[in-house]
């Protein structure tokens, strides 16, 4: 079951480290990942285990280190710029953080090339629609 959320503002660092925001008393996380396709339902099992209530989800074509391959399609061989991918994009307290980063890294580790990458931002502000509560008390 996806949860909806609105994020009204991401704020990074443009330094090396993501820049600390306090809100309201409460620090919370948001955890983009892009996976092969096939560890999804694999890596949304175990996220559930850990208490991860909602995530989005997106299928999504990019490139990294395998820089696309080529293949084989009825005796033709083509180019395959963009590989498919999953991105799944997660709110959680920061309190979670770290163990949703290693559940993530974890399961959706194959170990060949493309296995995906994993980033953490910190949100300034996150609000439930429906109910219009904030930050932490919204996830």
């Amino acid at each position: 079951m996806l949860h909806c959320r609105v994020l009204c503002c991401v704020q990074a660092d443009a330094g090396l480290g993501v820049a600390a925001i306090h809100c309201e008393g409460k620090n919370v996380k948001l955890i983009i990942a892009t996976i092969k396709p096939f560890k999804l339902e694999e890596v949304r099992e175990a996220l559930t285990t850990v208490g991860v209530r909602g995530m989005m989800v997106s299928e999504i074509k990019g490139f990294g280190s395998q820089s696309g391959h080529t293949e084989i399609y009825r005796g033709a061989e083509y180019a395959v710029n963009f590989v498919p991918k999953v991105k799944l994009e997660i709110v959680v307290p920061d309190s979670m953080a770290d163990q949703v980063v290693s559940t993530i890294t974890t399961t959706a580790k194959t170990d060949k090339i493309g296995d995906g990458k994993v980033f953490v931002l910190d949100v300034q502000s996150a609000v439930r629609v429906r109910t219009g509560e904030t930050n932490d008390d919204a996830l």
